[in-house]
């Protein structure tokens, strides 16, 4: 399967990268930052030198990168079979006194980046043939945020909010042209931007069962489908 995955050179879209290579699947990933990107790709291409992989750099938060991102996925890929929205950015507040501006900026990044990629590349998904009885899987990284308002959660919990609600509006769009939705919705898991809180990484979820999660959902029978994926720490959430 060809997959395409955002957000993908550090933390949750780096260890879903890593699962889909270590299970044989093509790669075309995107993240803003040029220099990390690249690094990933390498570090991906040493460790799976049988697969394909293809990286390139966008900020999805403006629309029209967001829309070349899936022109280049089109072109590069020819078809996309797995697409994962996971670009996304957190800033703490509280919606009474954030700084102004905290909205606009985490909803570009969360819900817009997502919602004109996807439209992006829905036209040619809905037209390519059926393998295996499906046209394609599209998941949306949310979060546990998007179910559970929490202090300092200001706008990023209402972005990811309306990130789940695109997810349910998508699935019931895209049930009948054999393409799957899928929300998936993590509380705490471990990457680099714990280090240095002082959290033991005992105390919350890996990366990578985020990633395992989400590749076993493409392995269902084209009649199944997971709608929502909510994984939390077994300690509860922080």
């Amino acid at each position: 399967m060809n997959i395409v995955i955002t957000g993908a050179s550090r933390g949750l879209g780096k260890a879903m990268a890593h699962s889909f290579a270590a299970a044989g699947h093509s790669l075309y990933l995107i993240a803003r930052q040029p220099q990390s990107l690249y690094s990933t790709m390498e570090e991906l291409l040493l460790a799976y030198p049988s697969i394909q992989i293809k990286a390139k750099p966008f900020d999805l938060s403006v629309k029209e990168e967001a829309q070349a991102a899936g022109a280049w996925a089109l072109a590069t890929a020819e078809r996309i079979d797995v697409l994962i929205n996971n670009a996304g950015s957190f800033i703490p507040g509280n919606v009474h006194d954030e700084p102004d501006g905290n909205l606009e900026t985490l909803m570009q990044v969360n819900l817009f980046s997502a919602y004109h990629l996807t439209r992006a590349v829905l036209p040619t998904m809905i037209a390519q043939p059926m393998v295996a009885g499906n046209r394609g899987h599209i998941f949306n990284i949310c979060s546990i945020a998007s179910l559970q308002a929490y202090t300092q959660g200001g706008s990023y919990s209402i972005s990811k909010f309306a990130l789940l609600g695109f997810s349910k509006n998508l699935r019931e769009e895209m049930k009948t042209h054999a393409i799957k939705v899928t929300a998936v919705l993590p509380g705490a898991a471990y990457t680099d931007s714990w280090e240095g809180s002082g959290i033991s990484r005992a105390r919350i979820m890996e990366a990578g069962d985020i990633a395992r999660m989400v590749l076993a959902a493409t392995q269902l029978s084209a009649a199944a489908v997971v709608e929502d994926i909510i994984l939390r720490p077994q300690l509860g959430d922080l």
